[in-house]
């Protein structure tokens, strides 16, 4: 399978210091690939530095051959979209607020929207079951639709590379499999390469092709969730006591806590 995305010894961070260092990762096209690691582990600066709205000390990151860093800013965003934790987003229609997604499309002399970007925007709504929400207010539907919403947003910038920083976070176990069959969905029909940053294991070993776990910055493990999801890495990653057992129905593990009163039986 063709590398998408390489990552070679990437070291980055804020100025309270350095949040990832001697990164060396390689994405594959069309592959789902879950990020994974405890709170501070620099899952989200992972994010940030691919898409380049924080920029490392050291490395480089390589998009379809060429140098993350010497690609147009517009021509970056018509390969790479991003569905962030976008929680204080302004009142707008839906449908304008997909339609937002066409701008890295627009030419140096475009100042509205052609017939093409309302198809495609069109398109992409239905794709997320969210046509039926195109004329209402985006802060006035519930989170699970609004995280569809911006899901319709990202597709409508024909992306052959899908970031998403923890989409099923405070969503219903109906949204969290509905949102994750979706990208599935676009990542086996349109071939989108998809890389999720999540924080319940379960979800990540049953929908991703590869997890790469982040610990304290560096890179612990990459590997199929079987390699990956083990009792032995979880405890050490996440200091905490867990059983890993096999899904009967996907064959996938499955990580169950251990509460402090079981420990003590």
């Amino acid at each position: 399978m063709i590398d998408m995305l390489e990552i070679e010894e990437l070291t980055c961070g804020y100025n309270t210091g350095f949040f990832l260092r001697d990164i060396n990762l390689k994405i594959r096209k069309e592959e789902i690939v879950g990020v994974i690691g405890p709170n501070g582990s620099g899952k989200t600066t992972l994010l940030k530095v691919i898409t380049r709205a924080l920029k490392p000390t050291k490395g480089r990151i390589i998009l379809n051959g060429k140098n993350l860093w010497q690609i147009p800013i517009r021509e970056l965003f018509k390969k790479i979209a991003i569905v962030s934790q976008d929680t204080n987003i302004r009142s707008i229609v839906t449908e304008d607020y997909v339609l937002l997604g066409r701008i890295p499309h627009f030419n140096s002399f475009q100042l509205i929207e052609t017939k093409k970007d309302f198809e495609i925007a069109e398109r992409s709504m239905f794709l997320t079951d969210t046509l039926r929400l195109r004329r209402k207010f985006i802060d006035k539907i519930s989170g699970g639709e609004r995280q569809l919403v911006f899901i319709a947003r990202a597709l409508a910038q024909e992306p052959e590379l899908l970031l998403l920083d923890e989409p099923t976070a405070y969503l219903d176990i109906r949204y969290q499999v509905k949102i994750l069959d979706l990208l599935k969905s676009l990542n086996r029909e349109l071939g989108i390469t998809v890389i999720i940053v999540m924080h319940d294991l379960n979800l990540a070993s049953e929908y991703c092709d590869r997890l790469v776990l982040l610990s304290e910055g560096r890179l612990y493990k990459v590997g199929m969730p079987i390699e990956v999801l083990t009792y032995e890495i979880i405890e050490e990653v996440y200091k905490t006591v867990v059983i890993v057992k096999e899904n009967p129905l996907s064959k996938k593990p499955y990580v169950f806590l251990v509460s402090e009163d079981m420990r003590r039986l």
